[in-house]
């Protein structure tokens, strides 16, 4: 690839040298052969230059395409995974508008590939009161060549929403230009059969859902991140009538500091971040339930543990507590928020704060109420340099974030993720204490090849018993022999 950079985006080739999981995504896309994994990549990244894909922006695509409303991203399937729409009644063809049109799914695919670090997606076509004057093959083959060659292990799921019996013609020839794998991706739904995939909340009233999200541009949907979450829950009606003790005793349960305390956090470099990390397991300083995190995601302004996910126990194992750790890596205080897509379901603490230079600070994560974790629910963390000359209090961060540039706040996004168990709660907690799911990859790749050990030494301890008694049958038989030789030699 590099003796041939002037084929491809040279920013897209430095990102292929450094980014590990983009690499693992077309080797598992091209199920880790060598050969059709490089074709993939040499033919996707001629495509990306064609269509300026690093270079797609707002700015540089035609207002009338984003306000058509025919594309969008919003909501989640039930496995947690973005719903990338197409309202097919609103495409309207023509051939003058199709690269333009082609550029507007690029942008979002990009657009939200960077913003969730390449999560997989949802595609929904929306195919109510379509008929022949909406088909567009020559567009559903782009869209179609986007996930399978373009944009390696980043479709779950083709969800298909009453589709007209006269473009049954039409998705035959569709369903030629997919492999056997995408082809098991296709759901063909109505009204009844839909909610099997997506539920209600995330469904319009034309699908049998609930939800009353109607698409308008600008500005463009941001996931539906709320505004940023009160340090003692969201401001609702039932949060109005909780009583200070209610909110005193779970400050006092969960042993946080106080909001004063969290403008000063204390200082400490790397390595000694690392032993309290350590340490902090064997006190009573963090929550009972809030669990310490194995994986960071390395910003160029906060380290964020957990990288990407959440972990919740359900409403059997109890856990309702976790912990997100921010450490600065910049010169510079920097300062942060948090925003959520279910504002009354959790409390953060400190939801909008700063951190100092090198200093590392806590955020506890608890669910408010009798609500339960989702796996659509989704937080994300904002974050910004700030002057030295800027104070650390809440009226100076209210006019800090005022007047900050959108180019210069970092974006990081976290996912929750529910642990299902049939075990006690008490069990649970104990084996969930590193905010990991019950078996990892290696344990269970581990207790494979013990149980597999094991059966070798069962089956030739079984190959030795029928050894042995054969050998006890021809034994037998010889002196039977013998008894009935002797006895005719008398």
């Amino acid at each position: 690839l590099l003796d041939k950079s002037d084929k491809y985006d040279s920013r897209d080739v430095e990102r292929l040298q450094q980014d590990d999981k983009w690499v693992e995504n077309y080797l598992i896309w091209r199920h880790d052969v060598v050969d059709d994994t490089l074709k993939m990549i040499d033919e996707s990244f001629q495509w990306r230059k064609e269509y300026t894909v690093n270079d797609l922006t707002e700015s540089v695509l035609p207002k009338w395409l984003f306000e058509s409303g025919s594309i969008f991203l919003h909501g989640y399937d039930k496995e947690g995974y973005k719903l990338f729409w197409f309202r097919v009644k609103l495409h309207i063809r023509d051939p003058k508008q199709q690269l333009e049109k082609k550029k507007l799914v690029a942008f979002w695919l990009e657009h939200y590939a960077k913003k969730d670090h390449g999560k997989p997606l949802t595609v929904v076509f929306d195919m109510a009161e379509t008929g022949i004057s909406h088909i567009d093959l020559d567009f559903v083959r782009f869209i179609v060549n986007c996930f399978t060659d373009y944009y390696p292990n980043f479709l779950t799921k083709i969800v298909i929403f009453e589709m007209p019996w006269i473009m049954n013609a039409a998705f035959k020839i569709v369903k030629g230009w997919l492999g056997p794998d995408a082809i098991s991706m296709l759901k063909f739904t109505n009204k009844n059969e839909v909610q099997e995939y997506i539920s209600g909340e995330y469904l319009p009233p034309h699908m049998g859902g609930t939800d009353s999200f109607k698409y308008s541009y600008p500005p463009l949907i941001d996931d539906d991140f709320q505004t940023p979450l009160c340090e003692n829950g969201p401001i609702t009606s039932e949060d109005e009538h909780e009583s200070k003790e209610e909110i005193d005793a779970d400050t006092k349960e969960t042993g946080y500091p106080n909001e004063e305390q969290n403008l000063n956090p204390k200082k400490m470099n790397s390595i000694e971040q690392i032993l309290k990390s350590e340490e902090t397991d064997k006190t009573d300083f963090k929550p009972k339930n809030a669990k310490k995190a194995l994986t960071t995601f390395k910003g160029p302004l906060l380290h964020i543990s957990p990288a990407e996910e959440l972990y919740f126990g359900s409403k059997e194992t109890g856990e309702r507590k976790c912990l997100i750790v921010l450490t600065n890596v910049t010169k510079n205080t920097v300062a942060f928020k948090v925003r959520t897509t279910a504002p009354e379901k959790y409390r953060v603490k400190p939801s909008n704060s700063c951190c100092e230079p090198g200093a590392s600070l806590d955020i506890i994560v608890s669910l408010h109420g009798g609500f339960a974790a989702s796996l659509q629910d989704r937080f994300l963390i904002m974050a910004a340099e700030m002057d030295q000359s800027s104070g650390a209090g809440v009226p100076e961060l209210t006019q800090f974030w005022k007047e900050v540039a959108r180019t210069k706040v970092m974006e990081h996004r976290l996912r929750c993720h529910v642990v299902e168990s049939s075990k006690p709660s008490t069990l649970t907690l104990k084996e969930n204490i590193f905010n990991i799911p019950m078996k990892t990859n290696e344990d269970l790749h581990i207790q494979l090849t013990r149980l597999l050990q094991i059966n070798k030494r069962l089956q030739d301890q079984i190959d030795r018993c029928l050894w042995f008694q054969q050998l006890l049958v021809v034994l037998s038989l010889l002196s039977v022999t013998t008894v009935a030789f002797c006895f005719y030699l008398i």
